[in-house]
């Protein structure tokens, strides 16, 4: 196939009449041709071999580069797949050098001196044994036979030159693959040398640094990814809700307010939340703190502590959510925006984090998720004694009373409006009265 609009052709009648006309097609066909059959035609000067008269088939080596660039970029696995074209590569190598090696020893004559390839039978133990000299050499082992003649040294000393070469250069491929395989790495999970380093560089003792150790491994471990929205930025708003809710819909639908909810919906939702993680003894919240998001339990267990910070009043589980009671308004709450509960985190727990901003645009969606809330909420303010009913009573009474005010002038709109319709209308009959009576004057006038 072909790319056409940045969309895969695979019309097999297009993709024909395409190759045909490329550039490439030419050296194609002259790669396939049977070059080597020239060795039977009689009146032909001896061929050096037929792997000599095959030669026309390292055309295909830009063929053989442009496969091995594709399938790199679109394997799963392209630091498994480099590895494996570099060993390829070795392999290669030092074949093509035992080849060489072979034909300098049938040159000088098989046998003739400890360096060149001994006389075999089997062509196959003239074949290991050349492989296995050219292994030695260029992996400059040096347990190598001592050269008899100068075409031995120069073969031998060419070997070694390209040895060190071949060296630098699987270095050099080693080292990329592991830059690469740190650097995927980076880009999913937060590097905890650097906040080692500065903890050592103020002194700080070895239990925090402990707690941020830990904190890191777990992030690995269980596969949390606390930079998602910077992994998934360059992606369109629609590929990355897809993407956010392939990864969250199935943990986001047990949350016990969601069930209810469409699909296309929580789609939607799910590019507003925040994935975080806290760890064992942390507090995700504390009372009297400001509130500017709200957290819904995705894995882990929370408690809900008192004042010392160790009695658990609660413990929160997977599907529950708080911390809204400090962001929607609810009538009485003597707290205001303030955190009205202590929540610890047991262990490590998975949480989704929903702003102020973003929890308000979908509340005004979705009145019902709105009643549901601040039932939840006036039902906690009233047992913890926060909710002041003489207040919320007056300002039912206001909200009431101000509903009645706009039915009020909703009604002398309507009037207004219909008043106003009416003057037109009569407007507009004595315009159209006056303008035939000025015809009709005009007509007596003529």
């Amino acid at each position: 196939g072909f790319l056409e609009d940045g969309i895969l052709v695979r019309d097999v009648s297009r993709t024909r009449r395409r190759y045909l006309g490329s550039r490439t097609f030419p050296w194609d066909v002259m790669a396939v041709l049977p070059t080597e059959l020239l060795c039977l035609l009689p009146g032909v000067p001896r061929v050096p071999g037929v792997p000599a008269a095959r030669a026309n088939r390292c055309l295909r080596v830009p063929r053989l580069f442009e496969a091995f660039d594709r399938c790199e970029t679109r394997t799963g696995w392209p630091n498994v797949f480099r590895v494996s074209k570099l060993m390829l590569y070795l392999l290669l190598g030092i074949h093509w050098h035992g080849c060489l090696y072979f034909a300098l020893s049938a040159h000088l004559g098989l046998g003739v001196d400890a360096w060149v390839c001994p006389s075999f039978g089997r062509l196959l133990r003239r074949y290991l044994h050349s492989f296995y000299l050219s292994t030695l050499v260029l992996a400059t082992v040096g347990d190598t036979p001592a050269p008899q003649r100068e075409e031995e040294f120069l073969f031998l000393t060419a070997g070694f030159l390209l040895a060190v070469l071949g060296f630098a250069s699987i270095t050099g491929s080693i080292s990329t693959v592991i830059v690469n395989l740190s650097t995927a790495a980076s880009a999913f999970y937060p590097d905890a040398g650097p906040v080692r380093r500065y903890l050592r560089a103020w002194g700080v003792g070895g239990r925090l640094q402990g707690r941020v150790e830990r904190w890191h491994q777990h992030l690995r471990a269980q596969r949390k990814l606390p930079a998602e929205r910077e992994v998934l930025q360059h992606l369109p708003r629609g590929l990355r809700a897809e993407v956010a809710a392939g990864v969250h819909l199935a943990a986001l639908r047990r949350v016990g307010l969601f069930r209810s909810w469409e699909h296309g919906v929580l789609r939607q939702l799910v590019l507003r939340l925040r994935p975080q993680v806290f760890g064992p003894g942390e507090f995700v919240c504390r009372r009297g703190d400001v509130g500017r998001e709200m957290y819904f339990i995705r894995e882990g267990l929370l408690a809900v502590v008192a004042e010392d910070g160790v009695t658990q009043l609660a413990v929160l589980g997977e599907g529950l959510y708080f911390g809204e009671i400090s962001l929607i308004n609810i009538k009485g709450n003597m707290a205001g925006n303030r955190r009205t509960a202590n929540i610890l985190s047991i262990g490590y727990s998975d949480l989704f984090c929903l702003g102020k901003e973003d929890l308000a645009e979908v509340l005004a969606e979705f009145p019902c998720a709105r009643a549901a809330m601040e039932a939840k909420g006036r039902e906690l303010l009233l047992r913890m004694g926060q909710l002041n009913t003489g207040a919320e009573a007056a300002a039912l009474a206001a909200e009431a009373k101000a509903e009645q005010c706009l039915q009020g002038l909703e009604v002398a709109l309507e009037g207004l409006q219909t008043q106003a319709a009416r003057l037109l209308a009569q407007l507009e009959a004595s315009a159209l009265r006056m303008a035939l009576r000025v015809q009709r004057l005009e007509g007596r006038l003529q």
